[in-house]
């Protein structure tokens, strides 16, 4: 026995323990029932005989070729697919038939080769009876040798080509058998079947499979006593094949081979699936950073519009406050300490040269920032409408259905966010959210200013802040009748009118400053909310559905890594 670095004990224990990992990752990742079974079952091929699966179309000679291999007629042969049964040959005193399910039909024989090893008759590859060749697919990843029997007279047919691409993918050992080869009569035709086999089958596999070309027909009939077929039947390289080569160690080599090529096979199939998804999350969480960007520029602009548009507004009030003290530098003199008796007059001119359209040209601006307003929370959810319409666009069709629900979930929440957005642009009452916006303002003006208000404008609140600040002012100015004992008390009282009137404006400036910053930051936070709930779902599951495919697909990669390393020890055997 060769010298190997492990003992295949070890080999085994360790490949269960991948296995095992496997197959936990596999649940994880929403392996569909059959591939479960698939892998279980060829995880218990390791404690069974070793198993060779014939296959091939079903006219090819497979039940002649097992035949064939235990000398005696133990299965049926004819040129019709009668059955959709897989037999499964195993060594028994006698004859007998055992049904182990619907599809699956236990055949013992007093056949020498059974007592090492099962054989298993699988019905037809080609898809005359679709049946057939889906019970067949079920069944060989389970083998630990393929034999693919091809016809000499048809060889290498199309399906015969997919059904061993198929296989391939499972990591098989596959042995091609050319059957009926008695049918070419020129050694030159049957040389060029073979060479046609051999590298088809070479581009296909991508190694270079053991292909025997044998007539089972006359191998049977020589071993029931015409012994002089037997040379003609060309059986002896493949009864050698199988019982010299496929020494104790090699069976041993294949069987652990087995199941990790199915492991193998079904960890890269799942990886591709996660790898998909990964992508579309990837897409997804680009799309929710373009998004979480467009709202942090939409609040930053939203900012810079304000103070811009606060500055105007601060304009007005300064312009206010220059008016005024040009007011008192006319109003509060000597040639006029007559007309400071006048209290109404003196209230009628400052309201008039001083106070002016101020109020009206405040309201009009403030009417122009609420419309910004209701524009730009428009536009925003319009433009996250828009990103989702052509993100579900670019995605549509390209994402398999997966076991999970992965597609029907993420698509629901997508198309959930999509009809949300839709629904605000469509339902966008540009007049009653304006509407809406100026009342609270109005309110909140009226409540910094400790003002009984009632179905009136913003200008009229200023108005009657404004009054009230005259009232104090011109109460400054008439005081000063007093100047008449006295030409050093009207300049003091000039000063002290203009100080006066630079704290009230001040005072108004900073409070209506505050009240309209506070009420569109709580404006501008609100519809920031409702897109960031509209979306909340959405993000929720992308981020979580890329946490849990990226470790799912990490930890594939690496049990596959693993696998690898394995069968690179196996290999060596």
């Amino acid at each position: 026995m060769p010298f190997f670095k492990h003992k295949p004990d070890d080999l085994l224990q360790e490949e269960r323990a991948l296995l095992s990992d496997l197959r936990e990752a596999l649940l994880q990742a929403g392996i569909s029932a059959e591939a479960r079974q698939t892998l279980e079952e060829s995880i218990l091929q390791l404690d069974d005989f070793f198993l060779i699966v014939v296959v091939g179309e079903f006219n090819a000679g497979k039940s002649a070729l097992i035949n064939a291999l235990l000398g005696q007629p133990v299965l049926k042969e004819g040129v019709t697919p009668t059955t959709t049964q897989v037999n499964l040959l195993r060594y028994g005193e006698a004859l007998a038939h055992k049904p182990l399910s619907d599809h699956l039909l236990e055949i013992t024989a007093p056949a020498d080769l059974l007592r090492d090893l099962s054989i298993v008759d699988t019905p037809g590859t080609n898809a005359i009876i679709r049946e057939h060749e889906l019970i067949t697919q079920r069944f060989a990843p389970r083998a630990d040798l393929v034999l693919f029997v091809t016809s000499a007279d048809r060889p290498f047919s199309e399906s015969e080509r997919a059904f061993l691409e198929k296989l391939r993918a499972w990591g098989k050992k596959i042995v091609l058998v050319i059957n009926k080869a008695d049918l070419l009569e020129r050694a030159e035709d049957l040389e060029q079947v073979i060479a046609f086999v051999s590298e088809n089958a070479r581009l296909l596999l991508g190694t270079n499979p053991e292909v025997f070309p044998v007539s089972a027909k006359l191998a049977l009939r020589a071993k029931q006593g015409e012994k002089p077929l037997w040379e003609a039947s060309r059986f002896e390289p493949l009864e050698t094949y199988i019982r010299d080569t496929l020494d104790q160690t090699e069976r041993i080599r294949l069987k652990l081979l087995n199941p990790l090529g199915v492991g193998m096979r079904l960890a890269q199939e799942h990886s591709e699936s996660l790898a998909k998804e990964l992508a579309v999350l990837e897409e997804d969480r680009a799309v929710i950073a373009r998004v979480e960007r467009q709202l942090e520029e939409y609040k930053a602009d939203m900012q810079r519009g304000f103070e811009l548009r606060m500055a105007e507004i601060d304009n007005i009030l300064l312009e206010m406050e220059q008016r005024a003290r040009d007011y008192f530098e006319e109003t509060i003199r000597l040639g006029r300490v007559i007309d400071l008796f006048n209290k109404k007059r003196i209230k009628e001119e400052f309201q008039k040269h001083v106070v002016g359209d101020a109020p009206q040209q405040i309201e009009a601006k403030v009417e122009k920032i609420i419309d910004w307003m209701v524009e730009a929370d428009l536009r925003q959810w319009q433009a996250v409408r828009e990103h989702l319409a052509q993100h579900r666009e670019k995605y549509e069709g390209q994402m398999l259905e997966a076991p999970t629900g992965f597609r029907y979930d993420r698509e629901r929440l997508v198309e959930s966010v999509g009809r949300r957005a839709q629904s605000v642009v469509e339902s966008y009452d540009r007049e009653k959210e304006a509407q809406a916006l100026a009342e609270g303002t109005q309110a909140a003006v009226a409540a910094a200013a400790a003002l009984e208000v009632g179905a009136i404008g913003l200008g009229a609140v200023i108005t009657a802040i404004a009054t009230t600040m005259t009232a104090d002012i011109t109460g400054i100015a008439a005081a000063s009748f007093v100047a008449v004992l006295g030409l050093f008390v009207i300049p003091a009282r000039r000063k002290q009118a203009t100080a006066e009137m630079h704290r009230k404006v001040a005072q108004l400036r900073r409070s209506l400053t505050h009240t309209l910053r506070s009420q569109f930051e709580d404006t501008m936070q609100a519809n920031l909310a409702q897109i960031e709930a509209a979306m909340a779902p959405y993000v929720r599951f992308v981020r979580a559905e890329h946490k849990r495919a990226f470790e799912l697909h990490q930890k594939l990669q690496e049990t596959s890594a693993k696998m690898a390393q394995l069968k690179a020890q196996i290999d060596r055997l």
